[in-house]
């Protein structure tokens, strides 16, 4: 979507000090012409009651002070990264960026929008991954606002009441605009992947050892989400993951299995080659010949002192090698 954002300049004719003399010299005017008003004689009869002269005094200094109070209006502040959207009557006449004291014409409403990066924390909720499996995920975003026109226009920003344990707090809506929005691009991310490789063999990208796979394509989401309101996400990154409640004893031990069996593969494995090692060793130094019975022998005893989980009790053969 095409931004409609224009920057306002604010040229040497908006100097906010330069308005400001300019206000106090009216209000310097407007006292003199009271003080000097009502020293004339003329504008009294000889009874002491005002005539019709006195208008003129009146209005003249009614005017100052409406100029004066006008004129206030017009002075405003833009600090670092904040704005002021200026708006005429219901149109929109650009965005002021600029830093400093400016004064703009005092008809126009200036909303204060600030440009500044905030992080919101949003709350684990619980969603189905892949696979089905209820899972509680959560996720902190930093964001700002990037387009002060579709922040202003295309979204609600008005201010809310939000109601908390010890105070009742006014938060705008672009918060509860960016909450929802991320807590529905978090479910659809979260469904797209399964929370962890059920089959050791599938080595799929899951939400656990994705990573930063995860992260990007989650920023991802967030920008098409928020694009609309011309919020831009600085950063966007998972901070909690854990099966939900009612699942999570059953995954631990399925975890815990799965564990049990890569070490006994391990174990296996390294127990085989030991074996086929020694078998050589012998056989290649002519320590030893044996035949194929024993040698099937030989093999069931090293894998079951290798294998065992405890350590193995040797038996000693005073005999032959065949007894």
């Amino acid at each position: 979507m095409e931004s409609k954002e224009f920057n306002k300049t604010m040229g040497a004719g908006n100097n906010g000090f330069l308005h400001l003399f300019l206000n106090l010299s009216m209000l310097v005017v407007f006292i003199l012409l009271v003080v000097r008003f009502s020293k004339l004689e003329c504008l009294f009869n000889a009874d002491g009651e005002p005539t019709t002269w006195i208008l003129l005094p009146v209005l003249s200094s009614i005017f100052f002070l409406f100029l004066y109070i006008l004129h206030l209006a017009g002075f405003m502040t833009v600090q670092p990264n904040e704005s002021r959207v200026l708006i005429f009557f219901g149109k929109y006449s650009g965005t002021v960026k600029q830093n400093g004291f400016f004064w703009a014409n005092p008809f126009y409403s200036k909303e204060k929008i600030s440009l500044r990066a905030k992080n919101m924390d949003v709350e684990p909720i619980k969603v189905n991954d892949k696979n089905g499996n209820p899972i509680m995920i959560g996720l902190v975003l930093v964001w700002k606002i990037r387009d002060t026109y579709k922040a202003c226009f295309e979204v609600d920003s008005d201010f809310r009441s939000t109601t908390t344990a010890n105070s009742i707090k006014t938060v705008k809506s672009f918060d509860s605009f960016v909450r929802v929005q991320s807590d529905a691009a978090l479910r659809k991310v979260a469904g797209m992947y399964a929370y962890d490789n059920m089959d050791r063999e599938d080595q799929g990208v899951t939400l656990r050892s994705g990573g930063e796979e995860i992260n990007d394509r989650l920023e991802e989401e967030l920008r098409r989400h928020l694009e609309i309101a011309g919020i831009e996400v600085v950063e966007a990154r998972i901070n909690y993951l854990a099966y939900a409640a009612e699942i999570a004893s059953v995954m631990l031990r399925r975890q815990q299995a799965d564990a049990i069996i890569s070490a006994r593969e391990k174990i296996v494995e390294g127990a085989v080659s030991m074996v086929d090692l020694a078998l050589k060793k012998l056989s290649n130094d002519k320590i030893v010949e044996l035949d194929e019975d024993r040698k099937a022998a030989m093999v069931s005893n090293l894998l079951v002192v290798l294998c065992a989980d405890e350590s193995a009790s040797p038996v000693i053969n005073t005999g032959t090698l065949y007894q």
